[in-house]
């Protein structure tokens, strides 16, 4: 039986003399932080169009909470900014990207200050709060925990004035179009122009994360794994895929979305507790509710599985409950919506998907195995975190390296010669005749599998049992030509899900985020790299 997930180079027919061809000299797609701080560097000097599926401020940047770490107080620096991200990071971190992004940071800052962005201020200065692996307060952050709003609305107003830049919203890109080992555009559908042929001279990949794959997640609907998909598909390395990181607060309401609550909460002072008022953290961990993520979102797991809960909770009740409604009035907002009062309740947490750590294979200015193709954001895998993601690194990550490859791309044009000529591409697939599964109860199923089995916790019987489980989905979803966006995402999503499940059945320790229950401890002698995984030219899944 042919391997879908390997053969399957585009999900989409196409005969670029057929459908509209626009030309531009960059190409983003992603509408979050990335992109978008990617898209208005290129607009200094050249044309640009961004590509969002949906509208523009739905992305995870917009629902980010916590903040911007970044070091700027006096009694901080970059150096001890650099050694939480290391210490987090659990040995796989690299010290040169960390660098990077601890140095570039108050720049970054610097010049959303110009464009306008209301950060919150302490006086004269910005005002900082202090998160989970952080041995300072460093994380600046906007409207209280609107911070991910604040940063977006602050790019869209200057993209929007900006003529260089066009900005297509439910835009959704298919797949990558390579010829000769180069990227040369993408092939997308809009739902009133059809299908369309974006050629341009550079590529930039911001597409954000997968969180969809996961039944518990924080991430917005359309974080369904597109990018990764498609620059797998396309022939790129991908690096770190096993590492998904958990949050360990999430609002737990039965039968409701899951709501971040988040880090700064408890960097505020808020305790994590069982049902009966004990505080358990601080039997576990030196910071107790600062811990690591990885180390908080395990300690709850346990003692949810010890007492047989569905939560734990955070208790704010001996915080000042104005202050507290004035730092967190989103929050405030939600939990009255479910009848609790933060200065009365205790709020009702778990963990759940937060951030893929994993993605495109890219080097310091978003280069990526494939020519004229960069990646930046949750997408890319530049080794800045490690095994695990410090908090509030994030939006940092976004801004300092969609900046980079922003101003990479540009730089580059120049080597590019330009042309007006389209060559000609057709793409035909044979329609398959096996029997269509019902895909809506594909993907809740997968979300489920990927959840108890690809979770916070792993093991081998289960790892097994999940790529058994996706192979057989792959011969009757992956051998489909959907003509709408819900069937490319699902097969995005099988796409990435058996990634994170090979690199997770591969990597046989505990390190960081991931965590084996039948191998529970780190392994510094055969498990101190990375594992990278790439589709070879005959159709097979290679790990390095």
């Amino acid at each position: 039986m042919p391997r879908l997930y390997e053969t399957r180079r585009y999900l989409t027919d196409f005969d670029t003399r057929r459908v509209p061809n626009i030309l531009t000299d960059v190409l983003v797609i992603g509408g979050g932080v990335a992109g978008l701080w990617a898209a208005i560097e290129v607009a200094r000097q050249s044309e640009v169009i961004v590509l969002i599926k949906t509208e523009k401020r739905e992305s995870n940047t917009a629902w980010a909470q916590g903040g911007i770490a970044v070091a700027l107080a006096d009694d901080d620096s970059c150096e001890a900014h650099a050694a939480d991200t290391l210490n987090v990071g659990c040995g796989l971190a690299d010290h040169q990207a960390v660098n990077v992004l601890v140095h570039d940071g108050p720049a970054c800052v610097q010049e959303l200050v110009q464009w306008g962005a209301k950060l919150d201020r302490s006086g004269d200065e910005l005002a900082v709060g202090r998160e989970g692996g952080h041995t300072a307060a460093r994380v600046i952050h906007a409207g209280g925990d609107a911070t991910g709003a604040e940063l977006v609305d602050t790019l869209l107003r200057v993209t929007a004035g900006n003529d260089r830049i066009r900005v297509f919203e439910h835009c959704f890109a298919i797949d990558l179009v390579t010829m000769d080992g180069r990227c040369m555009g993408a092939i997308t559908y809009h739902p009133q122009y059809g299908h369309q042929m974006i050629w341009a001279q550079a590529v930039i990949l911001a597409t954000g994360g997968c969180g969809q794959l996961y039944r518990e997640s924080t991430n917005a609907r359309v974080a369904t794994a597109d990018g990764h998909a498609m620059a797998y598909r396309a022939g790129a390395a991908m690096s770190d895929m096993e590492m998904v990181q958990f949050h360990p607060t999430t609002l737990y309401v039965a039968g409701a979305n899951r709501a971040l609550i988040s880090e700064a909460v408890r960097g505020e002072g808020a305790y994590l507790v069982t049902r009966d008022g004990r505080r358990f953290m601080t039997d576990i961990h030196p910071q107790a509710e600062l811990a690591p993520r990885d180390v908080v979102s395990r300690a709850i797991r346990a003692e949810n599985i010890r007492s047989g809960t569905t939560c734990v909770y955070l208790d704010a009740r001996h915080l000042d409950g104005e202050r507290f409604r004035r730092r967190f009035p989103q929050i405030t907002e939600l939990c009255r919506e479910f009848d609790i009062d933060v200065t009365r309740d205790l709020i009702p947490v778990r963990p759940s998907a937060h951030y893929m750590i994993g993605g495109v294979k890219s080097d310091l200015d978003g280069h990526t195995s494939i020519e004229r193709l960069w990646a930046c954001g949750e997408v890319a895998a530049t080794g800045v975190h490690g095994a695990n993601r410090l908090a509030s690194n994030s939006l940092l990550e976004g801004m300092v390296f969609g900046r980079r490859a922003g101003r990479d791309a540009l730089q580059t044009l120049g080597s590019v010669p330009a042309s007006n000529q389209t060559p000609r591409l057709k793409n035909t697939i044979e329609r398959s005749q096996r029997t269509a599964l019902d895909i809506q109860d594909v993907r809740n199923s997968l979300r489920s599998v990927m959840w108890h089995n690809v979770g916070i916790e792993r093991h081998a019987q289960r790892l097994a049992e999940t790529l058994e489980i996706l192979e057989f989905w792959g011969r009757y979803v992956m051998d489909k030509v959907f003509d709408d966006a819900f069937g490319w995402e699902t097969q995005n999503l099988l796409t990435v899900a058996r990634l994170i499940t090979r690199a997770a059945s591969y990597r046989t320790e505990s390190r960081g985020v991931h965590y084996r229950s039948d191998y529970p401890e780190p392994d510094e002698k055969n498990w101190d790299r990375h594992i990278v995984l790439y589709k070879t030219a005959d159709g097979e899944l290679n790990v390095e």
